[in-house]
């Protein structure tokens, strides 16, 4: 019994550290996006399509883990701010592909790095050895804990 109090314990201390130090990190690159005028929603659909070019508004709301109904007033609003547009689909007529335009691109290109550096700024506190570490075993507990 006393085995699995201690477990509980190391268990349960560590869930909060996660949290606590996840909130804190989450909040300062939050912070940093908003500070440009864009959402949190906003910023993820432009680095997706930055990085990874035109998705129809079904896979970027997939990739994102944000409901069909929320990307799309998400994307309607990019594309009044003319950061995004609407291309109809080379290989489906019924699909549309979200493009990011030059307006999108040089806003992206322009608050990107700045973004970057806060990350690294938060994350700076442990070496490169610690982050591969941790990436590693963070990548692990998620899949382990996607199989329950």
């Amino acid at each position: 019994m006393d085995l699995e109090d201690e477990q509980s314990q190391i268990d349960l201390r560590l869930f909060r550290v996660w949290l606590k130090a996840s909130k804190t990190i989450f909040g300062h690159a939050v912070k940093d996006i908003e500070k440009h005028g864009i959402s949190l929603e906003n910023f993820m659909v432009l680095e997706l399509l930055y990085n990874k070019g035109p998705h129809t508004v079904q896979k970027i709301s997939e990739k994102l883990s944000i409901p069909s109904g929320s990307i799309t007033y998400v994307v309607d609003k990019l594309e009044k701010k003319e950061f995004v547009k609407r291309e109809p689909s080379l290989t489906d007529r019924r699909a549309s592909n979200v493009v990011l335009i030059e307006k999108g691109q040089c806003l992206f290109k322009e608050i990107f790095p700045q973004h970057v550096e806060v990350i690294s700024e938060n994350l700076s506190f442990i070496s490169n050895e610690e982050k591969i570490q941790l990436t590693n075993l963070l990548k692990r507990l998620g899949l382990g804990a996607s199989q329950i």
